[in-house]
């Protein structure tokens, strides 16, 4: 299950890059998923869900600027991936899965960035203007990423 919830959290990572690992963290600082014994002990740190959330808050806001480059570009696309992984590898170390949670943080952090850019094209076209798809966009990267950790409460 963990391994499927990983893979979730990378789809949120694909949609906004920083919520996913901030997700994660504040389920380690919770005490949701336990990662004191790996590497990825940093993420439960007091510090680290905070430093996390401000980043995505940022993101949020940015996202909504029309110079913000696509997320298909390479340094969008990486981020992504690289928060994906790490997202998912948080709640794979939990149970000894962390390779394979990184694994399946990656392949949704992929599907993420293309089906959301889909998505909000989609819905763009629907709205006729981005900022009401942007706005539903975040609603369901927040929210998906609220379920994902809350889940494992």
């Amino acid at each position: 299950m963990l391994l499927v919830l990983s893979g979730l959290l990378g789809i949120v990572a694909g949609l906004r890059a920083m919520t996913a690992p901030a997700a994660a963290s504040w389920a380690a600082y919770l005490g949701w998923i336990d990662v004191t014994d790996s590497f990825l002990a940093f993420m439960g740190y007091a510090w680290t869900p905070w430093i996390l959330t401000a980043l995505a808050m940022v993101e949020l806001v940015a996202d909504q600027l029309p110079s913000t480059p696509s997320r298909k570009v390479p340094q969008q696309f990486g981020a992504r991936i690289l928060t994906g992984g790490l997202g998912g590898a948080t709640l794979g170390a939990a149970s000894d899965l962390l390779f394979g949670g990184a694994v399946a943080g990656v392949i949704g952090a992929i599907v993420g960035t293309y089906g959301g850019a889909a998505a909000r094209q989609s819905l763009a076209g629907m709205f006729g203007r981005d900022l009401p798809a942007a706005l539903f966009e975040d609603v369901v990267a927040v929210a998906g990423a609220f379920l994902v950790v809350w889940s494992l409460a």
